[in-house]
């Protein structure tokens, strides 16, 4: 904690109240650490130099000069903390090159347009407009303009989407970059992974592959939050194996204040909680009046936008002028009011600003004093990165607030480990067929398929392609050996190379088909979703939530492929009732684990969506329950197994179900532990007998076609899995089980069966070993 004499701070009070009625549950205090500095190598470009001084730098930290020597060895990797200064590690040696090499090109790859624009004023900043002319290509960038950057613009700013719809499917249109490109940026790497990053790997190997074919090999330089597992992720998202590590932080780091907030219980008996946002509200409004800048990471743009009114109601009678100074901020903005939302927060004109996580990642967004998460935003990762939001320039707050769901109420009831977490992995799987087989079509469009080509897709690139030709998408023809007595070898065509095959691929689904959503008044099309997701979120009358506004679905045009939806604003939601069949398709790997013999394979999920409830926001409490009469959905993906006769031994027959189902629901609640992703990304089926496995079976399977590394994960560290989940259970206070347990918000059986003491007794049976059993 500070010292006796430290100055108040504005969350003092506030803190010391809620350690006395037992809503603090753990709080820490982080020294300041002074930066590490090193001199700016004199023999940089003289112009480079220059725009150095006029941005008043006079020093370098640490991991900024190491990252500008390694780069043109190796490509690189950076993974210090939240605002260290990761941007000059990539600006730098960019601004080099450039100004040596006057026809020289960079890409910079965001995720996002405000990134993309806060990069585009850092580069500006530097005041080389003789030398550098950094110009954005995205949705926003008006056509008249394009041509203009595509000839002249030196530094590219783009996102993936528009790199896979736009330029390598365009590449003669881009020669002058392709011809010159000496530097690739991809920023905040981290936030590649799960399906978006298996498409994002592929998506690098295609541009590598082009630039390779204009005769360019670029130095990639990656960044990333802190990570467990950085140069695997920079292996598997570029395909390049050298990666240099710079992870050692020279940036100062101010005093924080770290707290861990639960509110309180109100039915124990229930184990239901007071609203984290209701708790979120109190905490701003006090921490404004205080005088501090606050910024509040939310899940949704409903929970913005409904934060927002209670921080304003709640100031409104207090002081009316700072009422006005708390804004949301959140995706749908147009271009002009996003960019003006951002300069206000850059030049202090707001006292608090409520986010999605769309504030999470690099954005400049000036001095804040106190950073704030309203439930577990998926990752320890993503937590350190907003945290670091605030207290750049002397003591911050970074506060978390437990929600209800399994995981806040594991962490909130050990907050000291969770505190000193490791970060995660992350997991992507860019061999997975459904994804890298439209991308190897991708780059037959851009240019014929050869055995040359296995430096970028690998080894196996000879039998994806003939499976696209078995598929009638590309066609094999003979090339002329170019050595007497060299084989002849096969090159891939498209079949109908007038077709344009990237518009049929979402970056952030891995499903060839899909239905749209359209608004059924104004006919605007609002997105789409995964043609195996369609029927459990889009059915007739199913809430659906886009951009956090809520529709609800008034019809479902199998034919047409798309879900008419209308706006909807009452206090009800809906969840499906799911029929889930499971087929083991092919074992991978089998080991002896706690009693079971655990299984990792192939199989493929078949579900008809049957009926969906309605039920009460306010508590859960179900409504009623509608029918439904849709037809069968089936993808194939990877999955665990487990089959449980010796721990079942001492459970009798008619609780078996229950257990079985609550098992599998504490398993996967707490998997997002050990790999980076969310409980919305599992599925899981337990059943009393399995016809291939001829015993009570639970399965937990990837709930992506052709999965994501999820279920591997739980494979590899089942044991831990298991021990998490009994601590879940065990250590819930409730009776029979609650959302902080075993109940899980999307349970396709609504939450029926479910056995919290069964559960417990399973996995006390296999944590205390037994003789494992075969493998099916």
């Amino acid at each position: 904690m500070p010292g006796a004499h430290a100055p108040r701070l504005p969350w003092d009070q506030l803190l010391r109240l809620a350690r006395s009625d037992g809503r603090l549950v753990a709080d820490s205090f982080t020294p300041p650490i002074p930066p590490t500095l090193e001199e700016i190598p004199s023999d940089l470009h003289s112009s480079v130099l220059q725009g150095l001084r006029s941005l008043g730098v006079s020093h370098l930290y640490s991991h900024q000069a190491e990252a500008l020597q390694a780069v043109f060895h190796s490509p690189i990797i950076v993974t210090t903390s939240t605002a260290s200064g990761k941007s000059l590690c990539f600006n730098l040696p960019t601004l080099e090159v450039l100004c040596r090499d006057p026809k020289a090109r960079a890409l910079y790859i965001y995720p996002t347009k405000a990134l993309a624009q806060d990069q585009a004023r850092a580069l500006q900043a530097f005041a080389l407009q003789h030398r550098i002319r950094p110009a954005i290509y995205d949705g926003d960038t008006p056509k008249q303009a394009r041509a203009e950057i595509r000839r002249s613009s030196n530094v590219v700013i783009t996102n993936p989407d528009m790199l896979h719809l736009g330029i390598l499917p365009n590449h003669q249109s881009w020669a002058q970059l392709f011809s010159n490109l000496a530097l690739v940026v991809v920023d905040e790497a981290h936030v590649y992974r799960g399906v978006f990053g298996s498409h994002v790997a592929n998506l690098l190997r295609r541009l590598r592959r082009v630039a390779s074919a204009y005769r360019t090999s670029p130095r990639f330089i990656l960044t990333s939050a802190t990570i467990a597992n950085p140069i695997q992720l920079a292996q598997r998202l570029t395909g390049l194996d050298d990666f240099t590590l710079i992870d050692v932080d020279g940036a100062p780091s101010p005093a924080r204040q770290i707290a861990v907030w639960n509110p309180p219980i109100i039915d124990r008996r229930l184990g239901s909680r007071a609203s984290a946002i209701g708790e979120a509200a109190q905490i701003i409004e006090t921490l404004v009046s205080e005088g501090a800048r606050v910024i509040c990471f939310v899940r949704s743009r409903k929970a913005v936008e409904l934060l927002t009114r209670l921080v304003r109601d709640r100031l409104l009678s207090s002081d009316p002028h700072l009422s006005q100074l708390v804004v949301p901020y959140r995706a749908g903005y147009t271009p002009q009011q996003r960019r003006e939302l951002e300069r206000r927060l850059v030049v202090g004109e707001v006292r608090a600003v409520i986010s999605t996580d769309a504030l999470e990642l690099g954005i400049d967004i000036g001095q804040l004093d106190a950073a704030l998460v309203v439930t577990f935003p998926g990752t320890i990762a993503s937590l350190r990165q907003m945290w670091g939001r605030a207290g750049r320039r002397s003591t911050g707050l970074s506060l978390y607030i437990a929600g209800e769901d399994a995981l806040d109420q594991f962490f909130a009831r050990h907050p000291h480990q969770f505190l000193e977490r490791p970060v995660e992995s992350v997991i992507l799987n860019h061999l997975s067929a459904q994804v890298h087989l439209p991308h190897l079509l991708c780059a037959a469009h851009e240019a014929p398929l050869s055995a040359e080509d296995e430096r970028f897709f690998g080894p196996d690139l000879h039998s994806c392609a003939e499976a696209l030709v078995s598929a009638g998408k590309l066609r094999g023809r003979d090339q002329h050996p170019r050595t007497p007595g060299q084989l002849q070898a096969r090159s891939y065509v498209p079949v109908r190379p007038g077709e344009y095959p990237a518009a049929s691929i979402s970056l952030r689904s891995a499903s060839a088909g899909s239905f749209d959503i359209v608004q059924l008044h104004s006919g605007e099309l609002l997105g789409s979703t995964e043609e195996e997701r369609a029927f459990a979120t889009v059915h007739e009358g199913a809430i659906y939530m886009h951009l956090g506004r809520q529709y609800q679905v008034v019809a479902l045009d199998l034919q047409r492929r798309r879900a008419l939806v209308a706006p909807f604003d009452g206090d009800w939601y809906t969840q499906p009732k799911i029929q889930t069949e499971m087929v083991i398709e092919r074992l991978h790997q089998g080991r002896s684990a706690l009693a079971v013999q655990l299984c990792f394979g192939e199989v493929c999920v078949t579900q008809t969506v049957t009926a969906y409830a309605r039920k009460r926001i306010a508590d859960h409490s179900q409504l009623d329950l509608n029918t439904l009469a849709l037809p069968q959905s089936s993808f194939q993906t990877q999955a665990v197994w487990f089959q449980l006769e010796v721990a079942l031994a001492e459970i009798p027959l008619q609780a078996m179900l229950s257990a079985l189902h609550a098992t599998e629901h504490a398993q996967i609640a707490v998997l997002p532990l050990l790999a980076m992703c969310d409980r919305w990304d599992i599925g899981g089926l337990s059943t009393n007998l399995h016809p291939q496995t001829s015993s009570p079976t639970i399965f937990i399977y990837d709930g992506y076609p052709g999965g994501i590394g999820i279920a591997e994960v739980a494979f590899a560290r089942f044991e831990e899995l298991c021990a998490n989940a009994l601590r879940l259970i065990a250590e819930c206070p409730c009776e029979q089980g609650c959302p902080s347990c075993v109940q899980s918000p999307k349970c396709g059986n609504l939450n029926e069966p479910l056995s919290k003491h069964g559960a417990q007794m399973l996995l006390e049976s296999m944590c205390g070993g037994g003789t494992p059993l075969g493998c099916t």
